[in-house]
């Protein structure tokens, strides 16, 4: 095992063992307080880090991966976890099947893995879909959508929302009822959610019977408090995020487009019902209580949580992080009673 393997291992101690290492040194803003495991677990990003160096792309989306197999629970045995290809606008789409049971029609779940558009896979939010499927009673067909900066915006969005039509129209033939369609995804995967529920209601298509959000990017101005105030955050510090952007987006693309920034849509009223979660220390938070309180101006039903010691990426870290699996049975849950009713 190569030395930075050795040194993720550091990371899955106890919060006991956590609370040891960091007396004296924990991290508080305002009334929050970072979780110890969080804590740790950021530490150690920043410490193998340099900031404003970014190794070749695919040593870029190899790190990631291997964070999260280190550092992620093993997802739950499924009757079923199937590979398939959807048509897309420029080729078949990679997606994967999850669900509990074999032969039974269940609601079904989009969802849009994370990585700032530029990494992230099938791979690395294995286990979260994984559960998803498990506890929320659903097939959930994960989207590996087109990546920056091979693919600029706005790629991911065009396969994103082609394979949520895909969904609708054809779901049935992966066992789906295609009446209950849910979109969900964390962070460039929030995003890619809220848009697709935003082009489906101005397309006049059936919006999705609800939507999660998880610690969603949401407004390419990047010009809140919680950006000022954790520009030096954990995992994504402002300098990443901005790194991030300018993979994704074309040097003539427009930021207040509501395709990047959805935040900055005019028109809210119709959207689907919505679980949006944040974390207390990403600089993220104050885009998605943002955007929950726009949702909830128009009308909108809106479950907003956040987890106030957390980082961003918790939900794919839950070996270290245990929060991680307390947010995703939240998330299951809601999805459950949502695509029920």
């Amino acid at each position: 095992m190569s030395q930075p393997k050795l040194e993720l291992a550091h990371t899955l101690i106890s919060e006991e063992e956590a609370l040891r290492l960091l007396e004296g040194h924990r991290i508080s803003l305002g009334n929050r307080t970072m979780d110890p495991k969080a804590q740790v677990v950021g530490e150690f990003v920043k410490s193998i880090r340099v900031p404003g160096v970014y190794p070749p792309l695919p040593e870029l989306r190899q790190q990631l991966r291997t964070m999260v197999a280190l550092m992620d629970e093993p997802a739950p045995a499924l009757a079923r976890a199937e590979d398939i290809r959807i048509p897309g606008p420029a080729g078949e789409i990679p997606a994967r099947v999850y669900a509990a049971s074999v032969g039974e029609t269940l609601p079904a779940v989009v969802f849009f893995h994370g990585g700032g558009w530029v990494q992230g896979d099938l791979e690395t939010h294995h286990g979260l879909c994984a559960r998803l499927a498990l506890h929320g009673d659903a097939l959930v067909v994960a989207i590996d959508y087109r990546l920056a900066p091979e693919h600029k915006f706005p790629a991911g969005v065009e396969d994103a929302f082609a394979a949520y039509r895909w969904l609708r129209a054809h779901g049935r033939e992966l066992g789906a009822d295609t009446t209950r369609v849910a979109v969900a995804g964390d962070s460039a995967g929030g995003n890619l959610s809220a848009v697709v529920s935003q082009l489906a209601a101005s397309a006049g298509l059936p919006v999705p019977t609800c939507q999660v959000l998880i610690y969603p990017a949401l407004d390419a101005s990047l010009d809140t408090e919680s950006h000022r105030e954790l520009a030096d955050a954990h995992v994504i510090p402002r300098e990443r995020i901005v790194w991030y952007m300018a993979q994704y987006l074309g040097a003539d693309a427009d930021t207040v487009d509501p395709r990047v920034s959805p935040l900055r849509a005019k028109r809210l009223a119709g959207q689907p019902p919505t679980m949006i979660v944040t974390a207390g220390f990403d600089p993220l938070r104050d885009e998605g209580h943002a955007y929950a309180e726009a949702l909830r101006r128009a009308g909108v039903d809106v479950v907003y949580r956040e987890f106030p010691g957390q980082i961003h990426a918790f939900v794919s870290l839950t070996k270290a992080i245990p929060q991680g699996l307390t947010c995703t049975l939240e998330v299951a849950e809601y999805l459950r009673k949502r695509l029920s009713a």
